[in-house]
């Protein structure tokens, strides 16, 4: 990839702390994540010693700041670490996601000092992972139609309901969890709590059997009577809606690189794989229909790259992501669904056969126009920015 991308203003030399860390998660991608990844993918299992190891190498604090033990790297540096893991393992790369977009940048934006200390520290090390609870089986990335309740109790929170859907479920030792305190305020009476594993009342529920990201933990999660104390609230009573849909901003630009990896991993081997089949003679990167192929494959990539890195820029800079980020999740995730149907069909027949990998890319492009909330939400979110 050029080191330098211009696109109508954006303008964006990758200095040589950018190029580091793509280089330590290409390394980390090939070496460690590569061998085992079909093996992962079937017995729908990612070892804790790859969870250690990413957290060693700064993976899983990437943006936290360096006073509560992360790496102080900028979004663009994110952008570039989660397409390299997610060529490789998208089930790897959702846990980076989550930890650094929603928990530990949550804590870190709207959480006390205290709360810092306590949670963020572990976190950004990696010494712990967090989970982000805000999917319902009646509410998906509708942050407004929350039925868990947090009555507020005095000095704590009584937490009931149930959670879907929640990546890191089972493993994570941290939990922010969305709840409704106020029904008659609508949105502005629901609060984040966090959650600790092993409070009294809070259970893990079954793994779900999934048809991509098979490799990353995905459960549903019951509270009954959790009593969550009340030093445990972020930001203000009512805070809770605004916290998630600040966080959820976030989030999209890491699975808009999760989906940009997907494509890239794919359109890879898709490409040494046309250099290397021979049909009718010679190999099928001579022939036009597989050249308009990876001709498109490729623009695309592209396209949604600039668009990963634009949203990367506007959050550095303190500009208004919201557009920019919904705009890069909802391009990225299309391209890679595209991407690996077309590196499947490049493949022929052995495209179809797991150790060729494009069709696990292509299973695990599909959630990425999901989570996050689904394409059409992204559309409304794009609609209502340019209407304003």
């Amino acid at each position: 990839m050029d080191t330098t991308l211009n696109m109508m203003g954006l303008n964006l030399s990758l200095t040589e702390e950018h190029l580091a860390v793509q280089q330590a998660a290409r390394d980390f991608a090939q070496t460690e994540l590569l061998p085992g990844v079909i093996e992962r993918d079937e017995s729908q299992h990612f070892p804790d010693e790859l969870v250690r190891k990413m957290g060693e190498l700064g993976f899983l604090g990437m943006m936290v700041s360096p006073t509560y033990g992360g790496g102080g790297m900028d979004t663009v540096s994110y952008v570039l670490a989660m397409e390299e893991l997610s060529k490789v393992d998208a089930s790897a790369s959702v846990m980076v996601s989550v930890n650094n977009s929603l928990v530990c940048y949550g804590l870190e934006a709207f959480g006390t000092e205290e709360q810092k200390q306590k949670y963020l520290v572990p976190l950004a090390s990696g010494k712990t992972i967090g989970a982000f609870a805000l999917s319902e089986p009646e509410a998906g990335s509708d942050a407004t139609s929350q039925h868990t309740s947090a009555v507020d109790m005095g000095d704590y929170y009584l937490l009931n309901g149930t959670k879907n859907w929640i990546t890191n479920g089972g493993r994570a030792g941290i939990y922010l969890v969305i709840a409704q305190t106020n029904p008659e305020k609508g949105h502005k009476g629901i609060n984040c709590l966090i959650v600790e594993k092993g409070m009294e009342g809070f259970q893990i529920g079954k793994k779900e059997n999934k048809l991509g990201i098979r490799g990353s933990d995905t459960h549903s999660l019951m509270f009954t009577d959790v009593k969550v104390p009340k030093e445990n609230r972020i930001g203000a009573d009512g805070f809770g809606f605004k916290f998630a849909m600040s966080t959820l901003n976030g989030g999209r630009i890491g699975i808009a690189a999760q989906a940009l990896g997907i494509a890239s991993g794919a359109y890879e081997l898709s490409l040494q794989y046309s250099k290397e089949r021979k049909a009718f003679g010679k190999a099928i990167s001579e022939h036009q229909a597989t050249q308009f192929k990876l001709a498109e494959m490729a623009t695309n990539i592209e396209a949604a790259r600039l668009l990963c890195f634009n949203a990367a820029l506007d959050k550095d800079n303190h500009r208004d992501y919201v557009k920019s980020a919904a705009m890069a999740k909802l391009f990225a995730s299309k391209v890679a669904m595209d991407t690996t149907v077309e590196a499947v069909q490049i493949h022929g027949g052995y495209g179809f056969v797991k150790e060729f990998h494009v069709e696990r890319m292509m299973r695990d492009a599909k959630i990425t126009q999901i989570y996050e909330g689904t394409s059409e939400i992204q559309k409304i979110v794009i609609a209502r920015e340019i209407l304003k």
